[in-house]
C-alpha cells in the first residue's frame, strides 16, 4: 500500500472513530481533550460535531493553520506529559471524550509516550468517557471499544471508562 492510500486509510478510520465517540457521549455533560493539535484538523471536526463542548487543547508548540487555533484559556500548551499533570487540578473528573494523536512514526518513543499519557489521563475522565487514539494506550478501568463499521482493528483505537 502506498504511503498515501494509507495516510488516507488512517484519515478516514480518525472521522469515523470520531464520529462514533461523539454520538456515543451525546446529551452527557463534560469536556473535550484534544491531545496534539497538529495541523489543527481533528480540532477543526471536534468543534464542528460537539460545537457546544469546551474543547481543551494539549500541545507542545503550535503550528496549526490559524483558523484552527484554540483560545488560550483552552489550550495547555508544553509537554503534555507536564500539561496533563497541570489541567488535573482544573479538569479532574471532567473529560468525556479525549482523542490522542501522538503518534512520531518512532516505535519505541510512541510507546514511552503511550505509557505516560496512560498513567496520567486516568484522573482526568468521567464516568463512561470515551477514549480515541492513535496509539493503543493501557488505561486502568478501561475496556476497548470495538472501531466503527469499515475501520480495521489496530488502525485506530477506542476505549470506555468503565
Amino acid at each position: 500500500m502506498s504511503r498515501l492510500d494509507s495516510v488516507i486509510r488512517r484519515l478516514k478510520a480518525q472521522r469515523a472513530c470520531l464520529n462514533a465517540a461523539a454520538e456515543r457521549v451525546a446529551g452527557r455533560e463534560g469536556v473535550v481533550l484534544e491531545l496534539g493539535l497538529g495541523n489543527g484538523r481533528t480540532y477543526d471536526h471536534l468543534r464542528e460535531i460537539l460545537p457546544e463542548r469546551q474543547i481543551f487543547v494539549f500541545e507542545r508548540e503550535v503550528r496549526a493553520h490559524p483558523d484552527c487555533i484554540p483560545p488560550d484559556d483552552y489550550l495547555y500548551l508544553g509537554d503534555v506529559r507536564d500539561t496533563l499533570t497541570r489541567a488535573a487540578a482544573d479538569l479532574a473528573g471532567r473529560a468525556v471524550l479525549v482523542h490522542s494523536d501522538i503518534g512520531t512514526g518512532e516505535a519505541a518513543r510512541n510507546a514511552a509516550l503511550a505509557a505516560e499519557i496512560s498513567r496520567l489521563l486516568p484522573g482526568l475522565l468521567a464516568p463512561g468517557a470515551v477514549i480515541v487514539s492513535d496509539q493503543a494506550l493501557a488505561l486502568p478501568g478501561t475496556r476497548p471499544l470495538d472501531p466503527p463499521e469499515g475501520v480495521r482493528p489496530g488502525r485506530y483505537h477506542m476505549a470506555v471508562k468503565g
